[in-house]
């Protein structure tokens, strides 16, 4: 690997760094015993983000996936079918804990890129019978990380929303990167929200926080996590100093999102340009994309270890690899980039 100038780590957008102002508010938080009086900073932060998400309430979890598995525990009960796409990152990535945790049954549709069908969901649902798991859920993804951080409009969780409705049933949101949605339709993050029961997003991919996300809903909904999450030993204390960051991250770091957004729309045009078919730049919509390998000559690992080599950081994926831009990755950086893979054909020999 390089030992020369900076690192950029193109991996994720969860390898962001808290801002100076974070660790200021860090130091300074006023804090108490979370799990027995309610510690006053994380009380702020859960307040701002049912405010942000045009929701009752919401609950401060250690992470994504936790508040994707309280999102599901809230919703249904053991033996339930929950309906959601093949790629999304909950049936993916989540170490099934649909199934081990929830006791509950996935039930696929196809992804569409995110863009789940609301014909296939409503094919896809089952009502209650002696020998049938009947459906508890529908979850939808946005942005869709598998999709290569695609938005899902609010139009299009509106016709899902419907069908669900017509059926009983509630939607839960996988929002982890919900704001960069909402910044990238030019629409606040309730636009998208109102269509669904409950949501989580995280505060430590783009909005740069170093710790957690927020679980939000209604009021029962959220007192009902609260249980889940000791379950899960989530139940926290001086939460606080990790809380003081998300508050700035919420009133700091959503409008910045945009920089992301351009910052890969260039990193994608320039690669269009090295190595045509590469990558589609006007489907870029917000910090993630993906690039098609083999338009570089070389696979998946290959790639990445050539990159590594001149200090750039990226998933050996194959036959795609998924690109992110985030907060520590400047316009300049995207130009140091697009050098070094235009001298790939060089530096592979």
């Amino acid at each position: 690997m390089a030992t020369c100038g900076k690192l950029i780590d193109l991996r994720s957008d969860t390898v962001t760094q808290p801002t100076e102002e974070m660790r200021r508010a860090m130091y300074a938080a006023e804090v108490a015993d979370d799990t027995y009086d309610g510690d006053p900073t994380v009380n702020r932060l859960q307040e701002l983000a049912a405010e942000k998400t045009g929701k009752e309430a919401a609950l401060f979890v250690a992470s994504g996936t936790m508040g994707n598995l309280l999102g599901l525990l809230i919703n249904t009960v053991p033996g339930q079918e929950v309906i959601l796409g093949d790629q999304s990152h909950q049936f993916l990535w989540e170490v099934g804990g649909i199934a081990r945790v929830a006791a509950c049954v996935a039930h696929t549709v196809p992804f569409h890129n995110g863009w789940l069908d609301p014909s296939e969901i409503e094919a896809a649902i089952r009502l209650p019978a002696r020998e049938a798991a009947a459906t508890g859920l529908i979850c939808v993804e946005d942005t869709c990380n598998a999709g290569g951080g695609t938005v899902i409009p609010p139009d299009h969780l509106a016709r899902i929303s419907a069908v669900a409705r017509w059926h009983g049933l509630p939607v839960y949101l996988d929002g982890a990167r919900i704001f960069n949605a909402a910044v990238a339709a030019g629409q606040p993050a309730a636009a998208f929200t109102r269509h669904v029961d409950a949501l989580s997003f995280c505060l430590s991919k783009g909005l740069s926080a170093p710790f957690g996300a927020l679980l939000c809903g209604t009021r029962q909904h959220i007192q009902r996590a609260i249980t889940f999450r000791q379950m899960l030993g989530g139940g926290m204390r001086q939460a606080g100093i990790m809380a003081a960051a998300g508050i700035v991250a919420l009133q700091t770091g959503i409008d910045r999102l945009a920089e992301d957004h351009a910052n890969a729309r260039r990193l994608a045009q320039g690669l269009a340009e090295l190595a045509p078919g590469c990558c589609d730049p006007a489907a870029v919509q917000t910090n993630l994309f993906h690039i098609r390998v083999a338009a570089f000559g070389m696979g998946g690992q290959q790639l990445a270890d050539t990159l590594a080599g001149e200090g750039i950081l990226v998933f050996a994926g194959d036959p795609v690899m998924r690109l992110a831009t985030h907060r520590m990755v400047s316009a300049g950086d995207i130009d140091r980039v697009l050098a070094v893979f235009a001298r790939l054909p060089a530096l592979a020999k």
